[in-house]
């Protein structure tokens, strides 16, 4: 009957610390391997917390104060009676990834984990036994654990999960397994697209590839048609929605650069600053109702967004994730952006990704996001911050070639003013862009050119 709050490897001890402190653990199960990170940040914890420590020597743990996972499995009873929850019960409480702020908690109840499963199995992955669902994704997040955890066995399929993502591993895994359905990030994809072996592996098992978490570049959609003859199937969720809510395999036909319809069971609707509706075609707030919903953890957390929402006039069930989206008269989604990414230069807002898909076509571009940075004058200009394929050296030509580039598909004022090369661009374990990041270094960065275009 306890609730089960998943707790990310790759977060830094600081957030460790917040999250146990915020969900007041009172157990907190951990790998042997990362033993030591965990007492890194003991000191901060505000609650008594029992640790369970799972591999390791019984020993080299119990000399820590823990508990030996194999140790207490070794003496406990081989007897134990199931404890009866409710549908009403908290049946996990899911991390958002901190892009914007500290990570926040969200609830969601048992209904929502069944009815989330059985939706999106039933309209998107459509598994059945016998079938293996495979991939890479931390379980820490609404993704993975929607992914892994809870979504394949609606269908009664197995999983195959990697602990970490390379891509060899990834391919001899869709091998050895039969693996049918496959799950990763858009640069997952990009990086075994680069394989020069790729051709080595049998991938006849796999019916469907997905992704989602970030955006799917045109390029990268193109190129792995090109190479598998099967499209990459795409959606939108969230943790504060549990998980899915759009997905393209909805619908009579994938619409190009969208993000698909929404799921049976799930409205979405799109609204303006002042809470009218939008247009089609017109950019504005997603708003989602359905059989999940958006509760956070701890109150406070939650009121500073409840007053904001209430303000736009949402009632009755609808949620906003914050997410930018164009909807058009036939219920297809376009992302945009999030809402706090959004750009707003010399009176026109714009939206990051329509740039940004411009941009990632240019050859020398292997990664890349742009910014709003504040200007006298624009208010924000536009900045592409770029990662280079191999080969590629930052330098003035190269910058102007890449806007010019850019010139065919954007309008003058939605072109960016600067181009920043950076060695990589910095991403979230779930693969999302950390843009927050991005402008609060950009006066750090050199390599800085303004594109000059006669």
């Amino acid at each position: 009957g306890a609730i089960p709050v998943p707790v990310s490897p790759l977060w830094a001890k600081e957030e460790v610390a917040f999250v146990l402190n915020n969900a007041e653990f009172k157990v907190f199960c951990v790998s042997f391997p990362l033993m030591e990170a965990v007492e890194a940040s003991k000191h901060e914890w505000e609650f008594p917390t029992k640790v369970v420590v799972v591999g390791g020597k019984p020993e080299d743990v119990e000399a820590k104060g823990y508990v030996s996972f194999a140790k207490a499995i070794a003496t406990a009873s081989d007897q134990f009676e199931n404890v009866m929850v409710s549908k009403d019960d908290i049946g996990v409480i899911l991390y958002t990834s901190g892009t914007t702020g500290q990570p926040k908690g969200c609830v969601h109840f048992v209904k929502e984990v069944y009815v989330e499963a059985q939706l999106v199995n039933k309209y998107v992955w459509k598994l059945k036994p016998g079938e293996v669902l495979g991939g890479s994704a931390p379980v820490s997040f609404a993704a993975g654990y929607g992914t892994f955890c809870i979504i394949p066995f609606a269908g009664g399929a197995a999983i195959s999960l990697l602990p970490k993502f390379t891509p060899d591993d990834m391919m001899a895994t869709i091998q050895k397994h039969k693996v049918n359905v496959v799950t990763g990030l858009p640069t997952a994809y990009r990086k075994l697209l680069e394989m020069p072996n790729f051709d080595d592996y049998d991938l006849s098992s796999v019916r469907m590839y997905t992704t989602g978490g970030d955006a799917l570049t045109g390029k990268t959609l193109s190129q792995w048609m090109a190479k598998t003859g099967k499209p990459i199937w795409e959606g939108l969720g969230g943790t504060e929605m549990m998980h899915l809510v759009t997905s393209t395999a909805v619908g009579d036909v994938p619409v190009a650069d969208s993000i698909g319809k929404a799921i049976p069971g799930f409205q979405i609707k799109v609204i303006r600053e002042d809470g009218t509706d939008a247009a089609p075609g017109e950019v504005g707030s997603m708003l989602i109702k359905g059989p999940t919903a958006t509760l956070y953890w701890k109150p406070y957390v939650q009121e500073e967004r409840l007053l904001k929402a209430m303000k736009k006039g949402i009632k009755n069930g609808w949620n906003m994730m914050g997410d930018a989206v164009i909807m058009d008269k036939d219920g297809y989604i376009f992302f945009q952006a999030r809402e706090d990414d959004m750009i707003k230069s010399s009176g026109f807002r714009l939206a990051p990704t329509e740039i940004e898909d411009a941009i990632i076509r240019h050859p020398a571009v292997r990664d890349d996001a742009v910014v709003g940075i504040p200007d006298e004058i624009l208010g924000q200009k536009v900045v592409a911050m770029v990662e280079l394929e191999p080969g590629y050296t930052p330098s003035q030509e190269l910058a102007n070639d890449i806007i010019k580039s850019c010139m065919d598909v954007l309008a003058t004022y939605k072109l960016p003013r600067e181009v920043v090369f950076l060695e990589s661009i910095p991403r979230t374990p779930t693969g999302k862009i950390i843009k927050k990041d991005l402008r609060k270094k950009y006066p750090e960065y050199p390599n800085k050119f303004t594109p000059k275009i006669k």
